[in-house]
């Protein structure tokens, strides 16, 4: 892995420059756009990002020029959610895979690292701190059955760590996000609300946010939502790509920083059938919906747009009571045969959840290594392909 240094800009960086830039290219200057003279650089913001231009696809497809194969490549960073060194990395690698997973891949030929060194830290801490992370995001890698063989590092303000994740696939071996037909069921591989706890666990040391919440969840509550959600981010998609093919997949996504609704919105619009995603539970880390409602309904959890980091959505045929036996952490199955659409399952995986509530065609597995996670409150949302808009649906019977 190389390691460069950001280059100094000169006082002026587009002072008599003008002649080497392309025709009809016009230097930026801050004051034309409103801005102080004094303008450098662009700032970091550790907020939400907010509104984002789009999606597309997580990974690319090429078809290559020999032999039938295509590449399927996918690259994705993000700044640090977790304290542990370690566990970030891992996640970080968890996350980069993640969008080969959503397409049936599991296989991965190759890893590249992206490392953004803060130069704000000492240089103690950087020998403490990167190798952890390093390290994690190499475990991850080694789970996948694949390994770290470069990449990139840079001395930079913030910490940052990500990766490019390469594999040269036969066409069976892929399944494009484009086939879902009215009679699928929607299956989540692992509970929302990981921004919720997260954000959480950092207001236990700022009083002026703590006490926002204080009243919904307790300290306690707030150090087990953290560490469920910290361990299902850092935990591979591999097992779910797999059940893609053995149960016949006809579409998967990767959910993200655009929220539940964004991505199966963007899935819906990809489709080449006219189906309908009607999204009516949501699987949530226990306390989080509290939480968020409590503090302003800043991540609007409920709403579908609160981040994410590695969940996947798999859309697939179930025509019976299917046996999801496999290894890893199996979601649920909540058939309606009566509704054309695809139906975002209810996820039970508390082992002490009552099953009252519970259709008697969901087909569950309980993880005992589960306790904390419970099915969120009911949420109608529909989402329409070619439309694009986000519809009330009526509420179930």
């Amino acid at each position: 892995m190389s390691a460069t240094s950001p280059p100094t800009p000169p006082a002026d960086a587009s002072a008599g420059t003008e002649s080497c830039f392309p025709p009809g290219y016009k230097p930026f200057r801050p004051e034309e756009h409103g801005l102080g003279t004094d303008f450098g650089q662009l700032t970091p913001n550790n907020t939400s990002a907010g509104p984002r231009l789009g999606i597309g696809m997580d990974s690319c497809v090429v078809p290559l020029r020999h032999g039938g194969l295509s590449l399927v490549q996918t690259t994705d960073f993000f700044y640090p959610l977790v304290e542990d060194p370690y566990m970030m990395g891992r996640i970080a690698c968890a996350n980069v895979l993640s969008d080969l997973y959503a397409m049936g891949i599991t296989e991965c030929d190759n890893m590249l690292m992206l490392l953004s060194v803060s130069q704000k830290m000492s240089e103690q801490d950087r020998e403490r701190v990167m190798p952890l992370m390093i390290r994690g995001f190499r475990d991850a890698a080694e789970e996948g059955g694949t390994s770290v063989t470069g990449g990139q590092t840079v001395v930079n303000p913030w910490i940052i760590i990500g990766g490019v994740a390469s594999v040269v696939c036969q066409p069976n071996e892929f399944i494009m996000p484009d086939s879902a037909v009215p009679g699928d069921v929607l299956v989540l591989t692992k509970p929302l609300g990981t921004q919720v706890a997260v954000n959480a666990h950092q207001w236990l040391d700022q009083p002026e946010r703590w006490n926002k919440i204080k009243l919904v969840v307790s300290k306690e509550e707030v150090e087990q939502a953290y560490q469920e959600a910290m361990f299902s981010m850092a935990t591979l998609n591999r097992t779910a790509a797999g059940l893609m093919h053995r149960f016949q997949a006809h579409a998967a996504t990767d959910v993200t920083g655009f929220g539940l609704l964004g991505h199966a919105r963007n899935l819906a619009t990809m489709q080449r059938a006219e189906v309908a995603f009607v999204i009516h539970n949501l699987p949530i880390i226990a306390k989080m919906a509290a939480i968020s409602k409590a503090y302003g309904n800043i991540f609007n959890l409920l709403g579908g747009t609160s981040s994410e980091t590695s969940v996947t959505v798999l859309s697939h045929r179930c025509n019976s009571r299917m046996d999801s036996r496999g290894e890893g952490r199996e979601p649920c199955i909540l058939r309606n045969p009566t509704k054309p659409h695809c139906f975002l399952t209810q996820c039970l995986l508390n082992p002490e959840a009552s099953r009252t509530n519970v259709s008697e065609e969901t087909l569950c597995t309980w993880q005992p290594r589960q306790r904390g996670l419970r099915p969120g409150p009911p949420q109608e949302s529909l989402v329409r392909d070619g439309t694009r808009t986000y519809l009330p649906a009526k509420p179930s019977p």
